[in-house]
C-alpha cells in the first residue's frame, strides 16, 4: 500500500456510510488499508467512474494464520503450484458473487485471474516471506455516478469474507487434493531435470490425452486416445511420489513426426510446444514435458525484421541488401522463417518445433530437379535442409519436425516417428532401409556460422512523453499500454502483433510483454543497448524481484496490477524483435 497506515474494518464501514449517495469520486477517501481480523484488506486504486477499469483491491493474510506448510512453498516450482492453486480457488468463490452487488456500468463485478491449463507465476497470488497475498478487482457500486454504499458493504463484508475464508488458509482446504497438486509440481521438475541428464528433448508419458476438445478449446478430449510410447523409443522415470513412469522420450538432435492427414501429426507437435509449461491436473499432458527453452518457429509473412544476421540462410540478394544486417518492414515468408530461427539462437533455445504446414516451402528444401535448373550462385536462399544436422552438431540445437510432403529430410533424421490414428510407431530402421535406393540430396552447405555480432535497438520510439502538472511540479506520465487479447498490445500510439508467438498461452502474459516493453522504453531508452543485454537485464529483475518489479516504478506496495502472467525469455526476446 501507498504508507498508508492500517484501520480497522468499523472505520471503513463508517466511512463507507458516511459517503453513502455522494458524487462517484468520493470512493476514493476509502484508499487504504483495513484489518479484518485474519486478514488485511488493501484497496489500492479507487476507479474514477463506474463505467471505467474496476478498483483494485488485495488481501492478504500472515502465514501463521493461512497456514499452509512451509514446505509447499519453499521451492519456486512448489510455491507457483501453490499460488495457481489459490487464484483457482479465490475465483471459484468469486465467480459466485460477481454482479451480485447491483448498480450502473461495471457495479458490482468480482474478478480474479482466469488460469488456463498452464501454471504460471502470477501477481494475482504471491506468496512472500511473511504473507499470502491475492489481488482482485472489484467494480464498485453506483446509481448512475451516486454512491450505492450498501452495495460495496454488501460486497466488502459479506462476499469477500468468504472468499478469503474459503481459499486462503490452510484448514479449510481440502488436504489430499492440495498435496496431490505439490507432488505433482515435484514430479514435474524431477523430469525436468532428469531429462537435461539423459539428453532428452521431450518427454510424453503413457497415457497421456494429446487431443484437445475444440480449436477454441484447451481442454482435453473427452474418450481421447492415451497416448502409448513404442518400446524402441520408451524411457522410464522414477518419480518420487508418482512412482515408475513409462513414456515416449525424443533425445536430442532431429526427429521426423510422419504420417497421414488427421492422424495426430500436428496433435502431438503442439503438446510439445505447450510442454515448456506445467500443466494441471486432469489436463491430459501433465507429463508430457518439453526443454523449457523450445521455440515453435514458422513463416510470418508481413513481420518487420531490424538488423538481423540471416546470412547463414540468406545470402547475396540480387539488389546487394546486406544480409548480416538485415532489415525490412514487410519480410517474405522465407526471410521471416530465416530470421525467426536466428532470433531463437540469439534466445538461447536448444530446441526447434516446425510444422511443413506453417513454414515457407521454399525456405525448408530445394528438391533436385530444381537444383539442376536453377543453380546455387543463383539462389541466394540456403534451405533449412541444408544447415538442421549443422545446428545440432556445431551447435547442440535440436530439431522436431512435422513433415507431411518432404521426403529429403528422412536423410538427416537421426529418428522417424509415425503417427498412426493418435500412437506413436517408431519407423526408423525401415526408412533407413528404404531410402538407400534413393538418391541422397544437398543436405549440407559450407559456410556455417551463429551470429554473433550483438543487435542494437531503438527504444525511443515516435511518441513523446507527456508531463502533468501535480502539486508544485510536472510529473512524466507513464506510457499507456492497451491490450488486445492475446496477440497485440499498443503501447502509446505504437502497436504490436504477436499473433504468431505461438507459444504465448495467456492474455495476462501480453500484458506483461506490454509493461516490460514500457519499463525498458523508460530505463533503456536512450542508451542504444543491445537487445541481448536488455532482456537479460529484465530477466534479472524477474528473477530477483518477481513481476512487481517491472511495474512498480516507485517501488511502492499497492501498485502491483492483478493481471499479469509470467512469458519466457523466449517470448521476450519475440516481443522486442517485432517493435
Amino acid at each position: 500500500m501507498k504508507n498508508f497506515s492500517k484501520k480497522t474494518s468499523e472505520e471503513l464501514r463508517s466511512n463507507l456510510r458516511a459517503i453513502n449517495h455522494k458524487s462517484y469520486p468520493a470512493y476514493k477517501t476509502l484508499a487504504g488499508s483495513y484489518s479484518f481480523g485474519k486478514y488485511t484488506l488493501n484497496i489500492e486504486h479507487v476507479q474514477g467512474d463506474p463505467f471505467a477499469a474496476p478498483s483494485r483491491l488485495s488481501v492478504e493474510a500472515e502465514h501463521k494464520i493461512a497456514g499452509f506448510p512451509a514446505s509447499y512453498y519453499g521451492t519456486k516450482w512448489n510455491k507457483t503450484a501453490l499460488e495457481d492453486y489459490l487464484i483457482r480457488r479465490f475465483h471459484r468463490q468469486a465467480d459466485k458473487f460477481c454482479f451480485q452487488a447491483k448498480g450502473s456500468g461495471k457495479s458490482g463485478i468480482i474478478t480474479v485471474s482466469r488460469c488456463g491449463q498452464e501454471i504460471i507465476e502470477r501477481t494475482a497470488c504471491e506468496i512472500t516471506a511473511d504473507n499470502v497475498i491475492v489481488r482482485f478487482e472489484v467494480g464498485f457500486p453506483a446509481n448512475g455516478r451516486t454512491i450505492n454504499a450498501p452495495e460495496l458493504e454488501k460486497i466488502l463484508f459479506d462476499f469477500i469474507p468468504v472468499c478469503v475464508e474459503q481459499s486462503l488458509y490452510y484448514d479449510k482446504t481440502p488436504k489430499q487434493e492440495l498435496e496431490k497438486i505439490i507432488f505433482l509440481a515435484e514430479d514435474q521438475y524431477f523430469i525436468r531435470e532428469e531429462m537435461k541428464k539423459q539428453d532428452i528433448a521431450a518427454f510424453i508419458a503413457d497415457g497421456s490425452i494429446l487431443p484437445r476438445e475444440s480449436g477454441v478449446s484447451d481442454r482435453p478430449l473427452k474418450d481421447g486416445i492415451p497416448f502409448h510410447s513404442p518400446e524402441t523409443m520408451a524411457v522410464t522415470f522414477h518419480l518420487p511420489h508418482k512412482g515408475n513412469l513409462r513414456g515416449m522420450g525424443i533425445r536430442k538432435g532431429i526427429t521426423l513426426i510422419v504420417g497421414g492427414g488427421y492422424h495426430g501429426k500436428s496433435t502431438l507437435l503442439k503438446a510439445l510446444e505447450r510442454g515448456v509449461y506445467d500443466h494441471i491436473a486432469g489436463d491430459g499432458r501433465e507429463y508430457v514435458i518439453t526443454d523449457e527453452t523450445a521455440l515453435k518457429l514458422r513463416a510470418e509473412d508481413g513481420r518487420k525484421i531490424t538488423n538481423t544476421d540471416i546470412s547463414l540462410f540468406i545470402n547475396h540478394l540480387p539488389n546487394g541488401k546486406d544480409t548480416e544486417r538485415f532489415c525490412t518492414l514487410d519480410a517474405s515468408g522465407s526471410t521471416s522463417q530465416a530470421a525467426n530461427i536466428v532470433e531463437g539462437i540469439e534466445a538461447g533455445s536448444k530446441l526447434l518445433l516446425i510444422d511443413e504446414d506453417t513454414s515457407a516451402t521454399n525456405f525448408m528444401v530445394r528438391d533436385e530437379l530444381m537444383q539442376r535448373i536453377v543453380a546455387r550462385e543463383k539462389e541466394p536462399i540456403t534451405p533449412f535442409l541444408e544447415r538442421a544436422k549443422d545446428l545440432y552438431e556445431e551447435a547442440g540445437i535440436s530439431t522436431i519436425l512435422v513433415v507431411g510432403s518432404c521426403g529429403s529430410y528422412f536423410h538427416i533424421a537421426d529418428k522417424i516417428i509415425q503417427m498412426d490414428s493418435y500412437q506413436a510407431v517408431d519407423i526408423t530402421d525401415e526408412t533407413k532401409e528404404i531410402i538407400k535406393n534413393y538418391p541422397i540430396p544437398a543436405i549440407s552447405a559450407p559456410g556455417f556460422h551463429l551470429p554473433s555480432e550483438r543487435r542494437r535497438i531503438d527504444l525511443s520510439g515516435s511518441v513523446q512523453k507527456r508531463k502533468t502538472y501535480r502539486g508544485n511540479s510536472y510529473v512524466e506520465e507513464r506510457l499507456k499500454i492497451k491490450r488486445m487479447g492475446k496477440t497485440a498490445f499498443s503501447i502509446g500510439k505504437e502497436n504490436l502483433d504477436l499473433r504468431y508467438v505461438e507459444q504465448l498461452v495467456d492474455e495476462e502474459q501480453t500484458q506483461t510483454l506490454a509493461y516490460l516493453l514500457r519499463y525498458a522504453k523508460e530505463n533503456y531508452g536512450d542508451k542504444n543497448a543491445d537487445i541481448t543485454s536488455i532482456v537479460k537485464a529484465l530477466d534479472n529483475i524477474l528473477k530477483t524481484k518477481g513481476l512487481a518489479g517491472i511495474c512498480n516504478k516507485e517501488n511502492i506496495p499497492g501498485n502491483v496490477p492483478s493481471g499479469l502472467a509470467m512469458p519466457r525469455v523466449q517470448e521476450i526476446f519475440a516481443c522486442f524483435n517485432r517493435y
